[in-house]
């Protein structure tokens, strides 16, 4: 399906109305068709919109074959649906998913990896590439902590919070959304547990909060109240990794020896059911 006007882009056609609505949408990082496909159907069955997320790792895994695969997914379901490229983190790379016809509804030209000044640059010259091809554009100030399965490894890197100022900054660059630092953390928490300063994330909503759409990395482990104080932030985009995969790691074990096609339809079945359920928690059941 062509690929529509920056104008009517899909991705943030999806996160304004959620803005105007109250309500945040689960993107779901997938790695395969069966993770696909349970984000589409949980969308049509809870009538959501929903965002199909993609890792670079695709790319070098399959070439354009997964994203096709993706793009056609999503964009021929029966409720608003995109298609979204977490943590590109090179130039290159970003260029490369930009260049796929009628793929990538957004990009998310994670440069946080470099100092600041070089990260301000390159989003701004990303950014700029992919708007002239109707895509979206997502960035990071500061630096989440950790590491994420399907992303280049950042883990050792130090963490740095977001401040108001450093958004102000960023949204200078011509982003159409933001992902704050503001103590989450991609993969495991650790012995510290879950740390969020709401505050933080509140004045970056009062700075920049009605020019760009925030996004919430590292959620797999957040409940219910946790959600609430985020959407409350501002916080319109909401990523979860192991909250649908590890349902599918869990099938898998179960179902061990069991004829394949089964356990990939099981597979999908508790993946949907999960991602269902953060549509609920996030509001957005019911407003496609």
């Amino acid at each position: 399906m062509v690929r529509p006007p920056f104008s009517e882009n899909r991705s943030m056609t999806i996160l304004n109305n959620a803005k105007t609505g109250g309500y945040a949408v689960p993107g779901m990082c997938c790695y395969n068709i069966e993770s696909i496909i349970a984000t589409v159907k949980a969308a049509e069955a809870a009538n959501s919109p929903a965002m199909v997320l993609l890792f670079p790792w695709a790319i070098q895994y399959a070439g354009d074959a997964l994203v096709k695969a993706a793009a056609e997914a999503a964009h021929s379901a029966k409720v608003p649906v995109s298609l979204h490229l977490d943590h590109c983190q090179t130039p290159e790379l970003v260029r490369r998913a930009a260049d796929i016809e009628d793929g990538f509804d957004s990009i998310m030209c994670d440069m946080s990896h470099y100092e600041k000044e070089e990260n301000l640059a390159l989003t701004k010259e990303l950014v700029a590439y992919c708007h002239e091809r109707g895509i979206a554009a997502e960035a990071e100030p500061g630096r989440i902590e950790g590491g994420e399965d399907g992303v280049a490894e950042t883990a050792d890197l130090e963490g740095l919070l977001t401040t108001p100022e450093e958004a102000e900054e960023f949204v200078a660059t011509g982003i159409d959304m933001l992902a704050p630092a503001f103590g989450n953390v991609h993969g495991e928490y650790g012995p510290r547990g879950i740390q969020l300063e709401y505050d933080r994330l509140q004045a970056i909503n009062e700075k920049v909060g009605d020019r760009v759409r925030l996004v919430l990395h590292g959620a797999d482990p957040f409940d219910l109240d946790i959600f609430r104080k985020c959407m409350a932030g501002g916080v319109t985009k909401v990523n979860i990794n192991k909250g649908m995969n590890n349902h599918y790691a869990r099938v898998q074990e179960e179902m061990h020896g069991k004829p394949l096609t089964s356990v990939i339809e099981a597979g999908t079945d508790a993946m949907q059911a999960a991602i269902e359920k953060y549509m609920h928690w996030l509001g957005s059941a019911g407003k496609a």
